[in-house]
């Protein structure tokens, strides 16, 4: 009676730790659809001095998600992601406002960009050669 006991305690645990998992798994499918319709855009953008993001030292960094709603710590969020609807997502498309002088002052600027834009991976890195480029190219996205 003994030897049937553990056998039987053994076939049960075994059964448990093999079987458990994937009942876990069919428990969980249903809640595991997308919880919204719109396609995930979220980013993180930084800026700091320097010629390129591996020697300059991140000075400011903000999130922003553009779906369903504009939100994030970036200061004008809903602004910033219409800039970005407007050229696409296409951080490459972005000009420089034509109203804008800058001077010729030489203090590299560094932008990054990474995250996702409407499920797409997004890796963006633009070196500017001062604040003020950089406000003329960047409009409200890179104002933060």
């Amino acid at each position: 009676m003994r030897y049937t006991a553990r056998w039987a305690a053994a076939l049960g645990l075994t059964a448990a730790a093999v079987c458990g998992p994937l009942t876990g798994a069919a428990v969980a499918a249903p809640g595991a659809a997308p919880s919204s319709l719109y396609a995930p855009s979220a980013l993180v953008l930084t800026t700091g001095h320097g010629s390129d993001a591996a020697t300059a030292t991140p000075e400011r960094a903000v999130t922003l998600t553009c779906a369903p709603t504009s939100s994030g710590t970036h200061p004008a969020a809903a602004d910033a992601c219409a800039e970005l609807r407007g050229v696409g997502g296409d951080l490459n498309a972005l000009k420089a406002s034509g109203d804008v002088w800058c001077t010729k002052l030489y203090d590299p600027v560094v932008v990054t960009v990474e995250g996702v834009w409407q499920g797409k991976r997004v890796s963006y890195e633009r070196t500017f050669g001062n604040t003020c480029m950089r406000d003329a190219v960047g409009g409200s996205l890179f104002a933060f």
